[in-house]
């Protein structure tokens, strides 16, 4: 039989084939690593308390809206609280003590909850375009204050509010045309501005949307003597907020 001869660069090249497939694995090993070393960084879920009777009992309308202000900060600075929804939904299942009610309007931009970095069982929230207030939702807040104890009611606004420049442009459109008589009020109130009065000025837009909220606190306190006379008592305090879209910041009116 004939021999086959490798000459010594093809045993070089051999050799270092071999070497590379024997480290192949080790390679492969920390590719595989680097899925578990981001899993290990992400921040680990709070079991956060759901609030008690006694607990909400101390609150007082101040501390809320202090407690409210602190969460948009987080928010607006990307510091959410993590929690353990799971574990929240199980404690929240014997009952409910919320520090707040919250009107806010429709619009899909303003995550109630995360603007303010409350979790389950911390507010009530009612949402309709243009946040007024109706006969259902004087109710709603009749129930949460004067039933289930929360301290606060708020109602906010927030900026390039499509259902404000609906009623500023006086749109006809089915069921809409009825809505938008609740936010007109706060239209008639802006005769005096001076500059351009349509749903295309930005800042009278904005004076709108300002005058809807005002004239929605002053609604539910006229409509609901139930909440005015928590009011006059100091259990409970109705206040205005106007929501930046471009910031996420809540400016309390």
């Amino acid at each position: 039989m004939r021999k086959l001869f490798i000459g010594p660069l093809a045993a070089i090249a051999m050799t270092a084939l071999f070497f590379s497939c024997q480290q192949a694995p080790a390679s492969k090993q920390e590719v595989v690593k680097t899925p578990d070393s981001a899993t290990a960084a992400l921040p680990t879920p709070l079991r956060e308390k759901v609030l008690s009777a006694e607990e909400q009992g101390a609150l007082t309308p101040d501390m809320v809206i202090a407690a409210l202000q602190e969460g948009n900060n987080s928010f607006v600075n990307n510091d959410l609280t993590a929690r353990d929804h799971s574990a929240m939904v199980r404690n929240a299942s014997q009952g409910q003590y919320p520090k707040a009610v919250i009107l806010s309007c429709l619009d899909s931009r303003i995550p109630v909850e995360d603007v303010f970095n409350k979790g389950i069982g911390d507010i009530f929230v009612a949402r309709v375009a243009g946040n007024f207030s109706n006969e259902d939702i004087l109710g709603s807040m009749e129930f949460g204050c004067k039933v289930a104890g929360a301290k606060l009611i708020l109602v906010l606004g927030h900026e390039s509010c499509g259902a404000v420049k609906a009623a500023i442009d006086d749109v006809k459109l089915g069921n809409i045309t009825a809505m938008l008589t609740k936010i007109k009020p706060a239209v008639k109130n802006a005769a005096s501005y001076e500059g351009e009065k349509s749903s295309k000025n930005d800042e009278f837009v904005e004076l709108v949307a300002k005058n809807n909220v005002l004239n929605t606190v002053e609604t539910i306190k006229l409509k609901s003597p139930l909440l005015k006379e928590m009011v006059d008592k100091g259990e409970i305090k109705i206040v205005g907020a106007y929501y930046n879209l471009k910031t996420g910041v809540v400016t309390f009116l």
